[in-house]
């Protein structure tokens, strides 16, 4: 397909039927993946609401974990399974890195 003899118009025309085609796409290849979903789940005999419920990324929950837990913010160039939400008292690598004269903005994730 040549666009480059096609008229504005057309072109704007052909814009909208491709967005037509994505969005019907995107229904189509989420409604295979639920499909999908739910013939695992059957087949390991696990109910699908207990599947999401365990997963602790519902869509109501926003994304966040049922628990409430607070996304990392610092983590420690040093060893980096020592991280900290910001929240609460600085860990004992916290207390040292600043005390050490490094900035508390070089742990920032």
């Amino acid at each position: 397909m040549d666009l480059s003899n096609m008229s504005l118009g057309d072109l704007r025309n052909l814009q909208e039927q491709i967005k037509q085609e994505m969005k019907q796409r995107e229904q189509q290849d989420l409604q295979k993946a639920r499909e999908q979903i739910m013939a695992i789940a059957q087949s390991v005999g696990v109910p699908l609401k207990d599947l999401i419920a365990t997963s602790g990324r519902g869509a109501k929950s926003g994304g966040k974990s049922s628990s409430g837990s607070v996304a990392v913010r610092f983590r420690n160039p040093e060893n980096e399974s020592q991280q900290w939400t910001g929240r609460g008292r600085q860990p004992k690598w916290v207390k040292e890195w600043v005390e050490g004269g490094n900035s508390l903005d070089k742990l920032r994730v």
